[in-house]
């Protein structure tokens, strides 16, 4: 689960701050040539396997739109959801994902492959207002289920995972303020089962300096606002498809999407002692996005027209820009854009 505020001062983020890291560096090159490929490597970090289950068999995943959507954001989400199991040019959202594969229950058996959008549900009349608690995105979940209307999402507690997205004008308990996004698993006595779900907001007009990094920069950093332009000085990265607060909100997606597929039950893989609160595979590598990344540098990413940044590639030509995830084979942060 995304954990923020935890760094007060943002030229110091590492890799183990839980606040998105900054796409600047007075001296990235020296940054990279010092990190020797070891990004976020520690024999101190200690992740765990507790038991429970991962996410093994094919997943059935339900997008709910909760509030007002613009169409062409929703767009660019699809087809990130898409590519997570779909053949784009190397390095692919699906090879990102390969690394999140590496993770096993006690039977063996990996995280699946297979993640198929088996439908979506438009709670475009807010149902339980412009304001929903922790609790109240599991009756968001309940209401899509047991709706009346026609395109009502099946209950599935066998393989279906379930992702609130809210828009622009919805705010969520403690986002912008300590998450960006969440995970958790349902309750019965709201929802009728135990399903696992996740929740991330778009933070383009909310805080899209704490949530939408690298394609923004906070408020206190006097740094120019997102769309400044240029490549190189104090400009911010530009967003691979047009816009901040949704080309963030595909990090956290995978963010979460990682985590709740080696975490769904908080019993599986996280480190600490405290379930209520894991660190877990991808909250080790927050803000790392490239082969030197840490300490408030990004890493070595992919540069395009105008300053576009992004480091896999999707469907339809899309470009996205996820973070590492931890790799416990060779216990360091990792992705497909690694030079190495």
């Amino acid at each position: 689960m995304q954990k923020l505020l935890q760094c007060l001062f943002f030229l110091s983020l590492s890799c183990f701050c839980s606040f998105p890291s900054l796409a600047f560096s007075r001296n990235p090159n020296r940054q990279f040539s010092q990190a020797n490929n070891y990004e976020g490597s520690s024999d101190l970090v200690d992740l765990r396997y507790h038991m429970g289950p991962v996410l093994a068999s094919p997943i059935n995943l339900y997008i709910i739109w909760y509030g007002h959507w613009n169409p062409t954001h929703q767009s660019t989400i699809r087809d990130f959801i898409y590519s997570l199991s779909s053949p784009a040019p190397y390095p692919s959202v699906a090879d990102w994902w390969r690394t999140v594969r590496f993770y096993t229950d006690q039977t063996g058996s990996n995280i699946t492959g297979n993640i198929v959008l088996s439908g979506e549900f438009y709670d475009s009349m807010y149902s339980h207002g412009s304001y929903l608690s922790r609790l109240a995105i599991q009756s968001a979940i309940n209401s899509a289920v047991t709706t009346s209307k026609p395109r009502a999402l099946p209950l599935n507690p066998h393989n279906g995972l379930y992702l609130v997205l809210t828009s622009s004008d919805v705010r969520v308990q403690d986002f912008c303020r300590a998450v960006c996004g969440f995970h958790y698993f349902s309750f019965p006595t709201i929802v009728g089962v135990t399903v696992p779900y996740a929740w991330v907001g778009y933070s383009g007009s909310q805080c899209p300096g704490m949530c939408a990094y690298p394609f923004a920069w906070p408020d206190y950093s006097k740094m120019p606002p997102p769309g400044a332009g240029g490549v190189g000085g104090g400009n911010v990265m530009r967003p691979p498809n047009g816009d901040p607060g949704v080309d963030g909100m595909i990090s956290v997606i995978a963010h979460e999407l990682a985590e709740v597929s080696s975490n769904p039950l908080v019993n599986a893989w996280y480190a600490g002692e405290d379930p209520t609160a894991p660190t877990e595979i991808a909250d080790l590598c927050m803000g790392v996005y490239g082969t030197g990344g840490g300490g408030g540098y990004v890493g070595k990413v992919y540069r395009g027209t105008w300053g576009v940044g992004y480091n896999v590639n999707g469907v339809k030509g899309r470009k996205f820009m996820v973070q590492w995830v931890w790799n416990p084979v060779t216990r360091r942060c990792f992705g497909p854009n690694a030079l190495d």
